[in-house]
């Protein structure tokens, strides 16, 4: 018998060791080591057996300057917004891992691509949670055209790539690589050393077959991708799909991307014919009641190549205990407690003694910091309990010192809210354009203390 091999690999930064322990000492994270059992590959295939997929490839040298420049062709996955997130379209030979939480819409958002993309192209889907019924009757549901959809149940990493090595497809679904196994190694699915040799001979068919490979990737309670860390390094796109179950409407965000820009976002709406493309997203998150309201604002921010408008809001309360608290969706909450620590110095309005809550409307998170002086001013209208005109935008990064730092695409932002009707804008003064914004007036900020005023 092949001679077994056991390590232990840490589930956060993918490093392994010889014994166990209960500190990794390259990412300090307790109780993330994970035995991990490597078995000698004999010559007639990779897990020992005979007639699996081998991957054999020829293997040459070839110098830098020979390397062939022209540009990789992509084909469309006939949604807008995937492609948008992918980085214009699907790389033959690219491996692409979904994540999201339980009934988030992969497998449904991957069923309705891989319907559509076999009317011209040979597609296979891989199932390993559900049934071909279970598949068929989603299918039927969503009245996808099913003709040419090559469909298989099996877990069984060697079948699938044997098959896939008879049936050629341009696009292969694996549904879900948490359930798969590869040949050779005794744990169970699910474990750190299934999903990393899983996904290695994955990725090793794609590369030489030039096969789009999807994978399906499930999530920790934390709302990371499970699994080995070095997962995420082996593949080539990262995408996340998000949204709570009691909203109709989710987002695509790409954290990965060796082929495009990430943080790109797309916008789906989840319908009865399955995942609808939402073109202007804007439009929905600025679905505002008509009258005015205190602690409600509008902000815009930047997400990939698009500016994306949302509402900001914050409700200050008196707090009835001695630690007041901070809420934040959708937000960091540690910028939270800075800002209303700089609104307090630099604008002398104490909060010390009140709640703060403050949310983004409509489920999206904010990464970047161009938000920062529509939080403070939403902070405000809840303070004061005044609102703020439903036509204004308000952008800008706060610093330390108060001062208001300029954000990148500048007049990009302006000229998509004034696109959405707004007719007073509060920006850093180093995004104002030289000349303007037809049908809109804008006034440039420098400290916290001119935008405090104002409002």
């Amino acid at each position: 018998m092949a001679k077994v091999k056991t390590a232990y690999v840490c589930t956060e930064c993918g490093s392994d060791f010889a014994k166990w322990q209960g500190q990794c000492v390259a990412c300090q994270a307790w109780n993330s080591l994970q035995e991990f059992k490597v078995q000698a590959k004999s010559k007639a295939g990779p897990g020992g057996g005979s007639g699996g997929y081998t991957g054999a490839t020829k293997a040459e040298v070839i110098p830098l300057n020979q390397v062939d420049l022209q540009e990789v062709p992509r084909f469309s996955s006939t949604l807008g917004e995937f492609d948008r997130v992918l980085g214009g379209g699907l790389v033959p030979g690219s491996v692409i891992l979904i994540g999201g939480h339980p009934g988030a819409g992969k497998s449904t958002l991957l069923l309705q691509t891989l319907c559509h993309l076999a009317q011209s192209l040979s597609v296979l889907y891989v199932t390993g949670e559900e049934s071909l019924q279970q598949v068929a009757m989603r299918a039927q549901r969503l009245n996808l055209p099913v003709d040419n959809v090559n469909m298989l149940a099996e877990t069984e990493v060697d079948t699938i790539l044997r098959l896939a090595q008879q049936q050629q497809p341009k696009v292969l679904v694996v549904d879900s690589i948490q359930v798969m196994q590869a040949p050779g190694i005794e744990s169970a699915p699910g474990s750190v050393s299934q999903v990393r040799e899983s996904a290695a001979y994955l990725t090793r068919f794609a590369k030489q077959s030039q096969t789009v490979v999807l994978l399906v990737g499930h999530v920790t309670k934390d709302g990371s991708l499970a699994g080995p860390k070095v997962l995420e390094h082996m593949i080539d796109c990262s995408i996340m799909l998000e949204g709570s179950n009691d909203s109709r409407f989710r987002t695509l965000r790409g954290i990965k991307n060796r082929f495009g820009a990430i943080n790109e976002l797309g916008v789906f709406a989840m319908m009865e014919t399955g995942l609808k493309e939402v073109k202007n997203p804007s439009s929905i998150f600025l679905s505002r009641s008509d009258s005015d309201a205190s602690g409600s604002l509008v902000t815009v921010i930047w997400e990939g190549t698009r500016p994306l408008l949302l509402e900001l809001q914050a409700l200050v309360d008196e707090s009835h205990f001695g630690n007041p608290r901070r809420v934040a969706v959708g937000l960091d909450h540690n910028r939270l407690s800075m800002l209303l620590a700089v609104m307090h110095r630099h604008g002398g309005i104490h909060t010390g003694d009140q709640d703060v809550f403050v949310n983004v409307v409509g489920g999206v998170r904010i990464t970047e910091t161009s938000a920062d002086l529509a939080l403070l001013l939403a902070i405000l209208s809840s303070f004061r309990n005044r609102p703020v005109p439903r036509d204004w935008i308000v952008f800008g990064e706060v610093g330390l010192s108060g001062e208001i730092r300029p954000v990148p695409s500048g007049q990009e932002r302006l000229k998509e809210a004034a696109k959405h009707g707004f007719k007073k804008a509060i920006a850093p003064a180093a995004n104002i354009p030289k000349g303007g914004i037809a049908g809109m007036e804008i006034v440039a900020v420098e400290h916290v203390r001119e935008a405090l005023e104002l409002v």
